[in-house]
């Protein structure tokens, strides 16, 4: 029978292999998150330790390995989380620009749909369908699996503004009662695509906008300072890179204008 305490050592293995991989700094409080997150693992693999587990990853370059990130990449989200922003895209971004320049909004830290599906609404409100596009991406493959559903409980629908509820949204009838669903020509518009921030980034050209939120908090200062050094040029001069209210890049190489509170402007 597979161990129920996680030692202290086996604890900082995986702290070192996580911000290795993610760049994301596992704090002690964590640690029996960490346990109670890889328990069903050891029990699936009938493993004696946590150290077990660890070795059997570290040999697995494929699928346990990726559910392990899984599993330990926090993805707390919700619809129009920070409405302001959203606010600012409206009011200050979209409704500046000449209605035929096409506009590219990247969601750098997507989890399971809900903010980018926020950003398609806005946009889908202000925009004509063929000129603006949203990139969302996650380092979890499990949660892009949920976003690429565009199904969500009902409950996860209070913050969905109610206009934008019944234009975009179809509640679920018979098996899918209790649960919502994007309607799909504006699922159709997102993107989605899996990608490590803390490694080269992909050919995915340049931005207008991009959504950084509530993944910074978890990097130190310095893996801070090299993801932003992979985002910026992926932005186009005058566009507006957004962090989540609790952030900030004060003390951080990066040349931006700060417009107000969490929402920054390149020159």
């Amino acid at each position: 029978m597979y161990q129920t305490e996680l030692h202290d050592e086996e604890f900082s293995r995986f702290q070192r292999w996580l911000h290795h991989t993610a760049g994301i700094e596992l704090s002690s409080t964590k640690k029996a998150l960490v346990a109670s997150r890889l328990a069903k693992r050891l029990c699936h693999y009938e493993l004696d330790s946590y150290d077990d587990y660890f070795q059997l990853i570290m040999n697995d370059r494929s699928s346990e390995l990726q559910l392990a990130l899984d599993l330990l990449t926090t993805n707390e989200t919700y619809f129009f989380r920070e409405p302001k922003h959203f606010e600012f895209l409206a009011r200050e971004i979209i409704a500046t620009l000449p209605p035929d320049q096409k506009l590219r909004v990247w969601s750098a830290a997507s989890s399971s749909g809900e903010e980018p599906y926020s950003l398609a609404m806005t946009l889908a409100e202000k925009r004509s369908a063929f000129n603006w596009e949203i990139l969302a991406s996650d380092i979890s493959s499990r949660v892009l699996e949920q976003a690429m559903s565009g199904r969500y409980p009902i409950e996860r629908a209070q913050n969905i503004p109610q206009p934008f509820l019944l234009k975009y949204c179809l509640k679920g009838v018979g098996l899918q009662e209790g649960s919502f669903i994007i309607e799909r020509k504006l699922r159709d518009k997102v993107q989605f695509m899996q990608i490590n921030l803390n490694q080269d980034l992909p050919d995915i050209g340049m931005f207008d906008v991009i959504f950084i939120r509530n993944v910074m908090i978890y990097f130190n200062k310095e893996t801070k300072g090299q993801v932003l050094q992979r985002l910026l040029p992926r932005l186009k001069p005058g566009g507006y890179l957004l962090v989540s209210h609790s952030e900030s890049l004060h003390g951080l190489p990066h040349g931006l204008r700060l417009v107000s509170p969490s929402i920054y402007q390149k020159g």
